[in-house]
């Protein structure tokens, strides 16, 4: 038994080529496209994918029709961006599981090494666990940036990592995404802030998941938390070990904690009828 594909796209064609080569294992690739204008949609049929276009509306209710609405070949799907590449590790470990019919997890957690100006930012940003591989009856995502999934069973954490070209298109582009990104997270704070979201998991979990959240929604009650991000990330995590690259690396993630403070900041004076 294998495992299905599936491929979020909006003008991939730079980084397309190698993320399906990466996973030309699969005899189920599926490409969900967002009506790009360059050449996207002919390099994923010419290199066997299917195609399915859909407009983008937010990051959970387009993996939600996603689950919902593409027929996969297989019970399992992995998830992955196109600026992410295939380990050959990760296949076999994802093929491995595919294959055991005893196994009663529904989901699985992979992790990602994140690359920045030639170099693994190994300290810096460790890799997180992504939920990625699963069952699509079993899941489900909320949240309009960065989906958290719910999950109707147990679930699992894969030993094998993805490689994430998150600056593969360069600086300017990643400003415009994460100025994009910066709004929905904002809203997603307002939010949390003002009650509108159910409890955060407990700090105290077990389950790596489930702390990760939690801290999310602690990290949007913290003062000076642009200041704190970098702390955390290049003194706490050690990101000076990462060199040139790993204190550019964590200025920026300070510049982008800073876009969704101010912004916060706007959308409360907003509600309390302020101008801005």
């Amino acid at each position: 038994m294998s495992v299905s594909i599936l491929i979020l796209t909006l003008n991939e064609e730079a980084n397309l080529p190698e993320c399906l080569q990466s996973v030309k294992w699969s005899d189920d690739i599926v490409v969900l496209d967002s009506f790009s204008s360059d050449r996207t949609v002919k390099i994923a049929e010419d290199m066997g994918a299917r195609v399915v276009q859909r407009r983008f509306d937010n990051w959970s209710a387009h993996q939600n029709w996603a689950l919902a609405e593409i027929p996969f070949k297989h019970p399992w799907v992995f998830y992955l961006d196109a600026d992410e590449r295939m380990t050959e590790e990760l296949m076999n470990e994802l093929v491995a599981i595919a294959a055991d019919s005893n196994r009663s997890d529904v989901a699985y957690y992979c992790g990602r090494r994140n690359m920045f100006m030639g170099r693994w930012i190994r300290h810096a940003m460790p890799p997180g666990m992504i939920m990625r591989m699963f069952r699509p009856p079993h899941v489900r995502f909320e949240r309009l940036v960065n989906p958290v999934p719910v999950i109707d069973g147990s679930h699992g954490y894969l030993r094998g990592m993805l490689v994430h070209y998150n600056f593969s298109k360069g600086l300017t582009e990643w400003f415009d995404k994460h100025n994009k990104y910066s709004l929905l997270e904002a809203m997603e704070g307002h939010k949390i802030r003002h009650g509108v979201t159910g409890p955060p998991p407990s700090l105290l979990s077990r389950d790596p998941a489930a702390r990760r959240i939690a801290l999310k929604y602690l990290s949007f009650r913290l003062p000076f938390r642009p200041a704190l991000k970098f702390f955390y990330m290049y003194i706490w995590n050690r990101g000076f070990l990462d060199g040139r690259p790993g204190f550019r690396y964590c200025v920026l993630q300070a510049i982008y904690e800073y876009m969704i403070v101010v912004k916060m900041i706007e959308l409360q004076r907003k509600k309390e009828g302020c101008s801005v």
